[in-house]
């Protein structure tokens, strides 16, 4: 391998080993192209912002002509900024190092020379499939006028326009979903230009010899033709032969049948992808959410604990994958994604910080089989999140602790402890009652005991609930790490146990007033 060939080779090795060089492409990379970088969103706006702000002072110098501050600014301010930014894609579109580097070893590997005009070869081309495509070639239109003082070459400053493809994710939407009917619209194409060639040629043939039609040139027939099948009809071009006419009536029964054959395809389009469209929406909503509970599931138990964290003023965002819950979810206005919690390509599309951002994961599937799953695919992301599962069968109950659950509530287990605790107390089974019932005053609630507290409350007995119509169902005892039920009266209290109370929304209300007293 000659001198050249190694110093390539090893500057590629260099750049792959070195981290600031690694963090600052992951950095230009995620700032133009990662929609769930942080940043992304600023810098998309102000590139916005200078897109409208030099189509206006293009606008402005259609008639007032002036080299001043903005004319420099749009000239050349803006076109380096733009100029910039297609550097920037054209570097990180391919990684010129890895592709060097992965030559060399595969010519290594294979026991022959390096053959450097070979990788060069494959970068070059990486970087030419980017600098050909659409949005590049508009890039490079866009920063024309910095090269070129003609006044041709500074309406190139429109292709600005274009860009705002790039930085708003509703027109990149909407350029893939007409995507999906590339075939169709290739179809339309052909039959709308079609009909355009054979209009333009017979009204040529028919007007043009005639001094009184305004036809006199081939492109005064296509203008026509144009203008007719778009049913648009601006009336400074009409033919005045009979036959003429004949082709006119025949054009405008051409443009409404393409009219409607376009009008169907888009239609059609956006029926077929209004699901992932919706998704993507709401997708988007719960990535702006700083914190929210996410539960996996909809079912009864999913509506009254998504209701009930809703009232404390928490987030919730919901996966189900069964599209008649997920309707149902909607129409009691919860915020429901339509996708398998159980996947982790769902996980992937979300594109959340599941560490930073979920509060806790609830898993309320009516199957306990689901629930284990679930549980087991968040725990294959080694995401330290805590999961909390709804069991219906006490059988499962070791499969969902295996598959990584934290907390396990079953259901029947509380209601038989609570039946057992209080069926000798009128008022406690009253106030339960009430609270299965769904009684709009009747709530249950919990009671931190706070440093203030602990110095008066040493016991159950100092909590004073005798008397005041409070049911007192436990202490979460920090202690004994574990939840007491009805608990004696020389319990022992501690600071930063959480006592949990049914009562009455006003008696509450008092009875914390008086403990904080």
């Amino acid at each position: 391998m000659n001198f050249i060939s190694r110093v390539i080779v090893d500057s590629a090795y260099a750049l792959e080993a070195s981290g600031r060089y690694r963090r600052t492409r992951n950095f230009v990379d995620d700032l133009l192209n990662n929609d769930n970088f942080w940043l992304k969103r600023y810098f998309d706006l102000f590139m916005m912002a200078l897109i409208l702000s030099s189509v206006f002072i293009l606008i402005r110098d259609v008639k007032f002509q002036q080299r001043d501050f903005f004319a420099l600014f749009n000239d050349y301010i803006i076109s380096i900024i733009f100029l910039v930014e297609y550097t920037m894609r054209l570097w990180v579109c391919s990684n010129t190092a890895q592709i060097i580097t992965s030559q060399y070893e595969k010519d290594r590997l294979l026991h022959r020379p390096f053959r450097l005009r070979r990788a060069v070869a494959k970068a070059l081309y990486a970087k030419w499939k980017y600098a050909s495509s659409l949005s590049a070639i508009i890039d490079l239109l866009a920063i024309m006028p910095f090269f070129h003082e003609m006044r041709l070459f500074r309406l190139f400053i429109v292709f600005r326009v274009f860009k705002l493809f790039r930085y708003t994710q509703n027109m990149q939407q909407f350029a893939k979903i007409l995507g999906t009917k590339k075939f169709e619209l290739l179809t339309l194409f052909t039959f709308a230009g079609l009909i355009l060639f054979v209009a333009s040629v017979l009204i040529y043939v028919m007007e043009a010899l005639n001094p009184e039609s305004p036809v006199d040139t081939l492109f005064d027939a296509l203008y026509w033709a144009i203008v007719t099948i778009s049913t648009v009809g601006y009336g400074d071009v009409t033919p005045v032969t009979f036959e003429g006419r004949l082709v006119a009536m025949a054009v405008i029964v051409s443009g409404v049948a393409v009219l409607a054959f376009a009008t169907s395809i888009v239609v059609s389009a956006f029926t077929e992808n209004l699901e992932p469209i919706r998704r993507n929406k709401l997708v988007q909503e719960a990535r702006s959410m700083k914190h929210f509970y996410l539960i996996c599931g909809f079912s009864p138990a999913t509506l009254v604990v998504a209701s009930k964290l809703k009232r404390m003023g928490r987030h919730v965002v919901i996966l189900e994958k069964n599209v008649e819950r997920v309707e149902e979810a909607r129409q009691h206005k919860q915020l429901v994604i339509n996708s398998d919690p159980g996947a982790l390509e769902t996980y992937k599309l979300l594109g959340i910080d599941i560490e930073k951002q979920v509060s806790a994961v609830l898993l309320l599937h009516d199957s306990d089989i689901e629930n284990v799953y679930t549980a087991l695919t968040i725990r294959s992301m080694q995401k330290p999140v805590r999961i909390l599962s709804l069991l219906h069968d006490k059988q499962h109950r070791r499969k969902l602790k295996f598959a990584g659950a934290d907390d396990i509530v079953y259901a029947q287990e509380i209601i038989g402890q609570l039946s057992r605790e209080y069926s000798g107390n009128p008022i406690a089974f009253e106030a339960l009652h009430a609270l299965r019932a769904g009684h709009t005053d009747i709530i249950m609630d919990e009671v931190l005991v706070d440093d203030q507290m602990v110095r008066k409350i040493r016991q159950v007995k100092d909590l004073e609930i005798r008397g005041r119509h409070i049911v007192l169902v436990g202490i979460q005892s920090v202690r004994e790490n574990r939840f007491i039920f009805n608990p004696s009266p020389d319990f022992e209290v501690n600071e930063n146990d959480k006592i949990v109370v049914i009562a009455e929304k006003t008696v509450l209300k008092e009875y914390h007033i008086t403990l904080h007293r």
